[in-house]
């Protein structure tokens, strides 16, 4: 790990790995708070070095410490899940294996929910990261694969990592994006054809509102990115964001479809599918959206989302029985799902259960209270008005 000012995350994020590996090297890059001592605490082995605003050197100078045949990273806001360790050991014994892909499921993001990141990986003298800002040491274990041909990537299926990183807050508090696009634009000028950096710098501008400018760069990676169908699917997933921006569903469709299409782990597909039930449903193809957030429910049962977008479907086709099952399901795996609560109330007000619609809008009135105060006073007169409370 590399921290800085870790204090508040890095309790829980060592707890998880504390059963799973034999040693724990921290690189702290200048905490002013209590992170070194809590890495200590947690029988971390920590060692200083000068923040440079360079990732790969740090990282890199914390794999100078490492003394196991195998090597897990994280962040200190990522937590190791408690199943993956049984996977982990066993893939760790084949011996074809030079790095090992894990899936990190982002808490709370709006977007993608699920990715695939290279933080399982041998001790190899010429295994090292690249890239100032997301850095990875895919680079290396290409050219490394060149030379030695008998090693082998693999993967392992479930959800490895949590990641809370991507929430809004998470990400305001961090001047996140300031920080990426700086490093990343440095990186760019060097590797303009780079398809990892054109996938992660596009998205960045299409989330920041420079919709052009991103989807300049991300058509350029499909152009390059060849055969590697992760980044390939990211690209088309970000350009089909960034034609639904533009309010051009059909590009934005074609895009999606393309992302689908790919020969990649299913769960990653997660966000488009979601996203083209979206768009079907917008377009009034309630059947086609209907298939699509189904899909999404096939690959993960307890994607929230899916169950709340489902719902909106059925609700539409006036399948209100339905519809309640749904904003029921997605409520049970996200508490605070303010908008499944509202729509939960608005059908069982249809079907005429009162008492519960009126149980489920105050919960929905509650809850954005906390994070869109407007619509809980609309919400609230609504029902005034309605005579409901």
């Amino acid at each position: 790990m590399i921290v800085k000012n870790e204090a508040a995350t890095l309790p829980k994020c060592l707890s998880s790995v504390k059963n799973v590996v034999d040693e724990i090297v921290v690189l702290d890059t200048g905490s002013s708070d209590r992170t070194p001592e809590i890495a200590k605490a947690h029988g971390a082995k920590v060692h200083h070095f000068q923040w440079n605003n360079n990732f790969s050197i740090a990282r890199n100078e914390a794999l100078k410490y490492v003394t196991g045949d195998w090597i897990l990273v994280l962040d200190a806001d990522e937590t190791l899940t408690p199943e993956i360790a049984p996977q982990i050991h066993s893939a760790i014994q084949s011996e074809e294996y030079l790095l090992i892909n894990l899936v990190r499921n982002e808490v709370g993001a709006e977007q993608s929910p699920y990715s695939l990141v290279s933080r399982l990986f041998r001790k190899h003298p010429d295994i090292q990261f690249s890239r100032p800002y997301h850095a990875l040491v895919d680079d290396s274990v290409s050219e490394i694969i060149k030379k030695e041909p008998h090693w082998q990537i693999g993967y392992l299926q479930g959800v490895a990592i949590l990641h809370k990183g991507y929430q809004k807050t998470a990400i305001a508090q961090g001047n996140k994006h300031a920080k990426a696009q700086a490093a990343m634009e440095e990186f760019f000028k060097a590797h303009p054809d780079d398809p990892y950096v054109c996938s992660k710098l596009g998205a960045l501008y299409v989330e920041t509102g420079k919709i052009k400018e991103g989807i300049e760069l991300l058509t350029r990676g499909v152009r390059a990115s060849e055969e590697n169908y992760e980044i390939l699917y990211e690209l088309h997933y970000h350009l089909g964001i960034a034609y639904n921006r533009l309010q051009n569903p059909q590009q934005a469709s074609a895009h999606y479809q393309a992302a689908i299409k790919l020969p990649i782990y299913p769960i990653l597909k997660l966000g488009a599918y979601n996203n083209l039930g979206n768009l079907l449903k917008a377009a009034g193809d309630l059947k086609n959206a209907r298939k699509a957030y189904e899909t999404t429910l096939k690959i993960d049962p307890n994607f929230a989302s899916g169950h709340y977008n489902l719902g909106m479907t059925f609700k539409a086709l006036g399948l209100f029985t339905d519809a309640i099952a749904c904003y029921q399901k997605a409520i049970k795996l996200n508490p605070s799902y303010a908008e499944a609560y509202q729509n939960l109330g608005v059908v069982q007000l249809k079907v005429g259960n009162v008492q519960a619609s009126v149980t489920a809008f105050k919960n929905a009135i509650a809850l954005h209270q906390q994070h869109n105060p407007e619509e809980a006073k609309r919400l609230r007169q609504g029902l005034q008005e309605m005579g409901l409370i």
